[in-house]
């Protein structure tokens, strides 16, 4: 018992040793071929997106270096791989340029190192306070709206590099725009080839060549064809900026700025990109369980990313999370365990220092071709097609986190937009479904329905309403508001309600003080509140504050039939006499002056 105990807070600790029993030289061959597949994708990637985060390229590859190991044994996926993303860098880009930090400086990179740090710390605290299912609070519609704006502001920030025209950092989206229109005629035609014939490249390769790295071929592409142009034009005329010397070397080690100043003026972006980032991690783990048929832990999800984020800080890495490409190709090469995850970052090293100088000769013009076709492949136009056509609401909160995106600070957006839809989800909550019901004549069983779908006879004495919702604070008055104008404006002489409840899912404490009143309100009338079908989980406050039992145990029923035995004997025996539509089967105990024929089956379900 001892000993099983041990194991499972070991395992707890480090989560690797849950998994690493089944490695064995059929999952180290699986795992060895993933992974070079992995690093090979990841060189061009790497010094795109740190290009992006405005950083030095080598920051780039010492993020896909160090983040997927720790990552890899510290979580809970078999086939995530963290390392730097599209959305992460943008938004490192955004929050430091607008403090007045200057991209690839020492300050800068400094400040992006702190900021991983605090992201890391924020990421490891709430992974340990079992916090997981903050990210259940994060639609993926909020996602989308970001990934899509993140997708625009990436093509734009490159569109400078495309043209060859000077904007300086910081500038919002529509001032950068204005800024490229009022130049455009300084175009370098030169650069602007070279970064569309890159894009096309890659583009084609991936269509037709699927097998090969596409984004590899199309800056080899595109450095030679830069390389001709200046052979035939001559390297002045040409113009081209190039990427510049990177030394190959392993990730070194660094200390982030930890002075108060710094952390609290870092505080606020970190936490938005710590948000940021076990969103996508979370999200992509998932996805990629589903077909893997493997359970994730949120909160072991999140102590990973964590911990990777701060050792990654302290050997010159910036921020990171989990890639959905990395992780789809992991997957589909036949990756078996997190090892290939830690073979593809060791292989990477090795390609890095093999490797590394001739990134020097890579155009930074290819470079923007290459990243402005992974911003493209950001934007999910067919989710976006489907929430535009299924759902208002879903919809407005999708283009309202857009457009924050675009215009708010980069790492408000996320909230902004789960703000909003938590908002849009409160205002629906708050509006329950309240309808009238009655039994069909024309139904073979006679069964209850609404009678905003049929004008339906009802019993003169007793309304019966549906309540599709919980009841709640929120939702109090909306429901009092509805069951007066249903009920007490609409038919005035009825003195009892019968509530069908199996569509209550949940009652505090004000809705069922209000519930109390109601009651009492409907005894004044001379019959009473009662409820059918309310489920058992629904009464808890009921219960426990002792409502139920105020109210009356014989105001609750189980079913529709057991209250309509109940309730119909009690109705006043002269109103009976003279109703004309007796809807009831147990209308037949009751006097019947009119002699109105009964119908058959009346008011089954």
């Amino acid at each position: 018992m001892q000993i099983n105990l041990a194991e499972k807070v070991l395992q707890r600790i480090f989560p690797f040793l849950e998994w690493w029993p089944e490695v064995n030289k059929g999952t180290l061959k699986a795992d060895l071929v993933a992974g070079l597949t992995g690093a090979v994708i990841v060189l061009p990637q790497g010094v795109a997106f740190a290009t992006i985060a405005g950083l030095p390229p080598i920051y780039g590859l010492y993020t896909a270096m160090i983040t997927p190991i720790v990552a890899a044994l510290f979580g809970s996926s078999r086939h995530l791989v963290s390392g730097p993303t599209t959305a992460i860098s943008l938004v490192v880009f955004a929050a430091l340029t607008q403090l007045g930090a200057e991209p690839g400086t020492d300050d800068f990179i400094a400040k992006a190192l702190t900021i991983t740090l605090l992201a890391g710390i924020f990421q490891f605290l709430l992974g340990v306070g079992r916090m997981g299912t903050l990210i259940n609070f994060v639609s993926h519609v909020v996602v989308v709206g970001f990934t899509a704006g993140a997708a625009l502001l990436i093509m734009q920030s490159q569109l400078k590099h495309l043209l060859d025209l000077p904007v300086a950092g910081g500038s919002t989206f529509v001032k950068t725009l204005k800024t490229l229109a009022l130049n455009i005629h300084h175009t370098n035609f030169f650069a602007l080839g070279v970064g569309l014939f890159t894009l096309l490249l890659a583009i084609f390769s991936k269509k037709y060549l699927p097998k090969i790295p596409n984004l590899m071929v199309a800056l080899v592409g595109g450095s030679l064809l830069a390389w001709g142009l200046a052979q035939v034009f001559g390297s002045e005329q040409v113009a081209l900026k190039m990427v510049g010397e990177v030394k190959g070397r392993l990730p070194r080690p660094s200390l982030p700025d930890l002075g108060f100043d710094s952390l609290t003026q870092l505080a606020q972006s970190a936490f938005a990109i710590a948000l940021l980032g076990l969103i996508e991690a979370v999200a992509i783990a998932r996805s990629i369980a589903v077909k893997s048929q493997q359970q994730i832990d949120g909160n072991q999800e999140f102590i990973g990313q964590g911990l990777s984020n701060i050792v990654g800080s302290f050997f010159s890495c910036y921020a990171g999370s989990g890639s959905f490409t990395r992780s789809g190709i992991n997957y589909e090469a036949g990756a078996r365990t997190p090892l290939a995850a830690v073979f593809a970052a060791l292989m990477l090293v090795v390609i890095v220092l093999l490797v590394a100088p001739l990134i020097a000769y890579l155009p930074i013009a290819a470079m923007a071709g290459v990243i402005m076709m992974v911003g493209y492949n950001l934007i999910d136009f067919k989710f976006a097609r489907t929430v535009m056509r299924s759902s208002r609401r879903q919809s407005m909160v999708m283009l309202i986190t857009f457009v924050a995106t675009l215009v708010a600070d980069l790492e408000m957006s996320v909230i902004i937009g789960v703000m909003f839809s938590l908002i849009f989800y409160l205002q629906k909550a708050s509006t329950p479904n309240v309808a009238v019901m009655a039994p069909d004549p024309d139904d073979a069983n006679r069964r209850f329905t609404y009678l905003l779908r049929k004008q339906l006879p009802e019993c003169p004495q007793m309304k019966t309403l549906r309540l599709d919702g919980s009841i709640f604070f929120g939702s109090v008055n909306h429901i009092s508001s509805e069951i007066r104008e249903l009920v007490d404006e609409a038919s005035p002489d009825v003195h009892s309600l019968l509530i069908v409840a199996q569509g209550i899912n949940f009652i505090d404490v004000a809705g069922s003080e209000w519930l109390l009143h109601e009651a009492k309100r409907w005894e004044q009338k001379g019959g009473g509140l009662y409820f059918t079908g309310l489920k058992l989980n629904a009464q808890e406050t009921l219960i426990r504050g002792g409502f139920r039992a105020e109210i009356g145990e014989e105001h609750f029923f189980v079913s529709k039939e057991e209250a309509l035995r109940v309730l119909v004997p009690m109705m006043l025996d002269d109103v009976c006499a003279n109703c004309r539509f007796r809807i009831f089967n147990e209308c037949a105990g009751k006097p019947n002056l009119n002699q109105a024929a009964i119908p058959e089956n009346a008011g089954a379900i």
